[in-house]
């Protein structure tokens, strides 16, 4: 049997190469993902963990705050002192850094990465530690001078000797380049200027007594734990981080000693950590991002295995027939498939496993062109990558072909004289039509339930719910549906093409199983893509209605890469001294914690806005007014959070602002306007800006609201705006359209996504009906070779295998949109509860899926159609 099995494999290795490719990208994503991240943790690990001081000190910062308020944490710098007088204390450092600097070149354009990385300003002094090295140049000395990173000048084309703008929290500066630095390991990909210290402090912090931290190096034989015990101690305080790696039982009694600290301590093996759960984030958008592509690899390829050894078993009838006539028994016959699916498994694996190394090395690459210089020669490969690879490959196969295992094992002894072609096609759908009712009965539950609960957590769980159990039912259920829909698809093929037509149509009607399972893989991703392209139309009708309903103002000024990023006052200077413009009003944020009257802790960010709001905000209120809800020393909410928490008009909420300000403010009013609410923002909450400014006074604006003033043209107010704001390149002049616009890019980034994983399910489909008619065509080798006799011509004969695969590709689009559509529907429940309600259906899109699917149905039957119109018309009916 096992002679017998391994014979088998290898007669059959074109066929089951079309089911390993499905395998092979499954496994090459889930190893590519796996090797990505590792090299990626274990490099920055080493940065890390070489750059971190023994203990650093910092300010405490519980304000959790997502939304950039431009407020910049700070220290005494003279804590440094004070703190290299404790015994074990080698040296102290004061570091002034800030991450929300723009620096422009002598033309304006920003010196820094564009991909999200920050452009850090800091303060220089070099250590054994420092994560850079001065390379050329010297040092800057005084207020005027700066080193930049090599990776930045080489990108930007600056060099020693030119100026620099840095347009940082207190205000802009000029500086020129003295120096340049390099990084000793690898550079995360921001973008470093380093000023002297006392310089830093002022213009980075503006104050030159702060500081933002404070490295502590240990002397000889002191560990990080004590030295950290010891400090804490010293300054009366503890470092309320006790429970990270390394820190030590005396550590954790430091930290129990005062837990109300207005400082962190953090050993070095802490900030290590630290760091890289920042990093982490990152890096899991990417890592789960390709894990989505490999399950639906996984999904889609299942198929596509389960339908090519259900079609290869059909074809081996007499084979494994005479197997048990020849005493073969049922155990054995199944076991002898199921080597194969295995054998099948360890070969995609192999394969797999070597694809996603080339694809990490690719991945590293691209990182390269985002600023991160990773080294393909660092590649980590730990031992859970080959383990998962082989686990995913041959656990997939093995699973897939279990059910086609067990359909052989079967087989009577009496099938070795049989004369038929196919097993089990005239069988009975009775059982998958209950199975599938009663899943799809839950599944369209767990739907109904997403779009009539009020909770968004419990809406979403119940989608995720319903879309699992949904997709499912139809791949149960597809079979059953085969005969009335593909009657309607290919409905029209006699009148069209005559016999042949009907023949095509006949032939996908044959075996309502294998029409259902090929039409499943290209199913499957149409249904994502339809999914999440109603969800992404949606949400770009309702933000495009939201603009139109709530912004009166003739332009808005604010950050160009993200719309919440804080500037400083100088800004909001040139656009109200700009000629033409009339009203400005100034809109910021700052983080708070409200405490409920229900006895819920709430953090969120308020924005703060001047008085004259509603001239460029169109306001809506359930309970008070604009000018209730701007009043000293109130705040506006919607009406909907309000009611959640038992808020009314009138209730005095205790509130925690930035650095641990606490203020009663009072509730002066409830809005009524369906806004999105996005994360760090929920409560819709907002104030007068004099009310955020008295607790909140280091903040920046974030956003200016500009009409032109009477008599002046807005498109003339326009240019004047960028005029006065080329020196800011961080910074965008917007109207209603261009915010619009703006707003469309963000959302696209989702719809690329959906387009990737259309172009992975397309390529599988591709493959699964490939596979399905070249085994078809196999199967039918004799009815070929007799239609061939009685006059049918080659081109005729190509021509009924292309319709054969378009109208299965068709079916497949069709049940996919379907269920896309439903899925829609669902999500756009789940994003009504954050603000989201208007409904769109992106017809373009639903078109060019259908017309792509007849083309994908032409591309995968071109090889299948040329194989069999070649065949030799005698060898043909001769075939068994």
């Amino acid at each position: 049997m096992l002679k017998s099995t391994l014979r088998s494999f290898l007669a059959h290795k074109g066929r089951l190469f079309l089911s390993a490719l499905a395998v092979i990208l499954s496994v090459a994503f889930v190893a590519g993902s796996l090797i990505f991240s590792d090299t990626v943790n274990r490099t920055f690990d080493r940065l890390f963990a070489s750059t971190s001081a023994d203990v650093a000190i910092s300010p405490k910062d519980d304000s959790d705050a997502r939304v950039p308020t431009g407020h910049t944490p700070t220290l005494p710098a003279a804590l440094a002192k004070e703190v290299a007088k404790v015994d074990g204390v080698a040296a102290t450092h004061i570091d002034a850094s800030v991450e929300n600097v723009t620096v422009a070149d002598r033309d304006n354009d920003p010196v820094g990465p564009t991909t999200g990385a920050p452009t850090i300003a800091v303060n220089w002094y070099e250590t054994e530690r420092s994560p850079v090295r001065l390379t050329s140049g010297h040092a800057p000395r005084g207020a005027g001078e700066a080193l930049l990173d090599a990776d930045t000048a080489d990108k930007k084309d600056v060099g020693i000797g030119d100026p620099l703008t840095v347009i940082a929290p207190p205000g802009s500066f000029k500086v020129k380049v003295v120096g340049i630095v390099t990084f000793r390991t690898t550079n995360p990909g921001a973008a470093l200027l380093f000023l002297d210290t006392p310089a830093a402090q002022s213009k980075l912090l503006g104050d030159k007594d702060a500081a933002t931290s404070i490295a502590v190096d240990a002397a000889p034989g002191v560990s990080d734990a004590e030295l950290k015990r010891r400090v804490a101690a010293a300054l009366g305080s503890s470092s309320g981080s006790a429970s990270a790696s390394g820190s030590g039982s005396a550590s954790d009694s430091a930290s129990d000693s005062a837990s109300d600290s207005a400082y962190e301590l953090k050993t070095s093996a802490e900030q290590a950590e630290s760091a890289a759960d920042e990093l982490g984030g990152f890096l899991d958008v990417i890592k789960y991002v390709m894990l989505g592509f490999a399950g639906v690899a996984v999904l889609v390829g299942v198929f596509l295995i389960v339908n090519t050894f259900s079609m290869l078993i059909a074809q081996r009838t007499r084979e494994l027939g005479l197997l048990r006539a020849l005493g073969a028994d049922r155990r054995q016959v199944r076991r002898s498939v199921l080597i194969e699916a295995v054998l099948l498994g360890v070969v995609g694996s192999t394969l797999g496993l070597g694809a996603g190394i080339g694809l990490a090395a690719g991945l590293i690459e691209l990182m390269g062109l985002f600023g991160m210089n990773l080294k393909s020669t660092e590649m980590a490969i730990g031992w859970q990558t080959p383990v998962a690879s082989y686990v995913v490959g041959v656990g997939v196969t093995f699973v897939a072909a279990y059910l086609p295992a067990r359909r052989a094992a079967r087989v009577s002894p009496m099938a070795a004289l049989a004369d038929a072609e196919i097993t089990g096609v005239g069988r009975p759908l009775k059982l998958r039509a209950l199975v599938g009712a009663v899943i799809a009965a839950a599944g369209t539950a767990a739907l109904v339930g997403c779009a009539v609960a009020g909770d968004t957590s419990t809406s979403a769980s119940l989608l995720g719910l319903g879309v699992a159990l949904t997709l499912v039912a139809m791949v149960v259920a597809g079979p059953l549906l085969v005969r009335p829909v593909i009657r309607v698809l290919g409905g029209a093929f006699p009148a069209l093409f005559g016999s042949v037509g009907r023949m095509s149509q006949r032939n996908a009607l044959r075996n309502p199983r294998r029409t259902g399972a090929t039409a499943a893989a290209l199913m499957v991703g149409l249904a994502l893509v339809g999914g999440l392209s109603v969800a992404s139309a949606s949400m770009t009708k309702s933000f495009d209605e939201q603009i139109d309903r709530t912004l009166g103002a003739d332009f808005v000024v604010n950050g160009a890469a993200n719309p919440f990023a804080p500037f400083p006052a100088e800004v909001t200077e040139k656009v109200r001294g700009t000629e033409g413009a009339g009203l400005t009003v100034r809109n910021r944020f700052a983080p708070l914690t409200l405490r409920m009257p229900d006895g819920k802790s709430v953090k969120s960010t308020a924005a703060g806005y001047d008085k004259r709001v509603d001239e460029v905000l169109n306001l809506s209120y359930a309970r008070g007014s604009t000018a209730r809800a701007l009043a000293p020393g109130h705040v506006a909410m919607d009406k909907d959070f309000a009611e959640d928490h038992g808020v009314r008009v009138g209730s005095v909420l205790p509130v925690e602002v930035a650095d641990k300000r606490e203020a009663d403010l009072t509730v002066g009013a409830l809005t009524d306007m369906d806004l999105a609410e996005g994360p760090g923002l929920e409560g819709g909450l907002f104030m007068g800006l004099g009310t955020l400014a008295k607790y909140a006074p280091d903040g920046q604006d974030a956003t200016l609201y500009v009409n032109a003033a009477d008599g002046t043209d807005a498109g003339t107010l326009r240019d004047r705006l960028e005029s006065a704001l080329d020196p800011y390149p961080q910074l965008k002049v917007l109207d209603q359209a261009d915010y619009k616009k703006l707003i469309r890019e963000q959302i696209a980034v989702l719809l690329y996504l959906v387009y990737a994983l259309l172009g992975l399910a397309i390529v599988i489909a591709v493959l699964g009906v490939v596979n399905t008619l070249a085994l078809s065509v196999v199967e039918r080798t004799r009815e070929i070779g007799l239609l061939r006799a009685i006059g049918l011509a080659r081109r005729q004969l190509r021509r009924m295998i292309r319709l054969e695969s378009v109208v299965i590709a068709v079916f497949g689009a069709v049940l996919g949109l379907a269920l896309g559509l439903v899925w829609g529907v669902s999500m756009q429940q789940v994003l009504a509860l954050q603000g989201l309600k208007a409904f769109a259906v992106p017809w373009s899109t639903i078109v060019a899926v259908v017309i792509g699917s007849v083309v994908v149905g032409i591309v995968a039957a071109l090889l299948p159609a040329l194989r069999a119109s070649r065949m030799n018309v005698l060898e043909a009916i001769a075939h068994e």
